[in-house]
């Protein structure tokens, strides 16, 4: 009997295969564990038996990480499709109808918490078969290595292979607790307030400054914060004075927990936050919908 032609190699070990694809997606054993479910040194040996089994090597083991070896990223590009069909599948079965449809979206924290989620309870009433998952990180979207159908990223809005869609302007205001904004009646008088930064937009009350006019003052000077999101919160706990991006605090200005004690506003104008999705993949009706239901969203 022949056995040569297609069925000559048989598949791979799937829980190799599972390793692979885990780590290959966030470029680290640590996060694959936790994923799976296993020890980094149990990913570590599934990723090597697959290795041994392709007789390729599929990772470069840097000083600064995990790097996909051409091999291992074309391997990865092939395999990450296959995986997201299965799951999808096994989702249409869980849940009982093949008719819904799930959304993979990621954001930043602080835009997921304060501007994207609040607005989500009114897709989910417009279109109940479109289940959503949303995911946060500060990182840039990579939909080459990462299983999304979309995302929210800020930036021009120009990114190659990507398309946007603008979603609010990005404009910058200093805020404060609505207890403490009596005390600040001219922008020198924030050389006695604690500034609040958040760590990924460092120059954010530099460039107010700078339109306000003000060089007696420090801008870099007062507390850090991970995140813009922990930022607002030390504001509205009166703990100082925070730059924030205005369409993120507007429920807050809003409710008076927050207030702002300057009329100068700065907009970034193109620096601004994008829903984005990649142009070299089919659309699904989800992300379709998506897309629609955001450009005529009623906030």
């Amino acid at each position: 009997m022949n056995t040569k032609g297609t069925n000559s190699h048989p598949l791979p070990p799937l829980n190799p295969l599972k390793a692979f694809e885990a780590t290959g997606r966030s470029l680290s054993v640590t996060r694959a564990a936790d994923e799976l479910s296993v020890t980094p040194a149990a990913v570590s040996r599934q990723i090597k038996t697959l290795e041994d089994y392709l007789s390729v090597q599929l990772f470069r083991r840097m000083p600064t990480g995990l790097e996909l070896t051409p091999a291992g990223e074309r391997y990865l590009t092939d395999i990450v499709p296959l995986f997201n069909a299965i799951r999808q599948s096994t989702n249409a079965i869980v849940g009982g109808s093949s008719r819904r449809q799930l959304l993979k979206i990621r954001a930043p924290a602080t835009f997921a918490v304060r501007w994207l989620i609040p607005r989500l309870a009114g897709f989910h009433i417009a279109h109940p078969a479109i289940d959503v998952q949303l995911t946060t990180s500060p990182a840039a979207l990579d939909f080459e290595h990462e299983d999304l159908d979309g995302g929210i990223q800020l930036g021009a809005g120009d990114w190659p292979h990507i398309g946007t869609q603008l979603l609010t302007p990005n404009e910058l205001v200093p805020v404060v607790g609505a207890q403490f904004a009596l005390d600040l009646r001219t922008p020198e008088q924030l050389a006695n307030k604690v500034l609040l930064h958040s760590l990924a937009r460092l120059d954010d009350w530099a460039l107010w400054m700078r339109e306000a006019g003000v060089t007696q003052v420090n801008p870099y000077r007062g507390m850090r914060y991970e995140t813009s999101l922990l930022a607002y919160q030390a504001a509205i706990e009166g703990h100082g004075a925070a730059i924030a991006q205005k369409s993120l605090v507007g429920r807050d200005l809003e409710a008076g927990l927050l207030r702002m004690p300057f009329e100068l506003v700065i907009d970034r104008h193109s620096f601004s936050y994008y829903f984005a999705w990649p142009l070299n993949k089919p659309e699904s009706d989800a992300l379709v919908t998506f897309r629609h239901w955001l450009s005529h969203r009623n906030d």
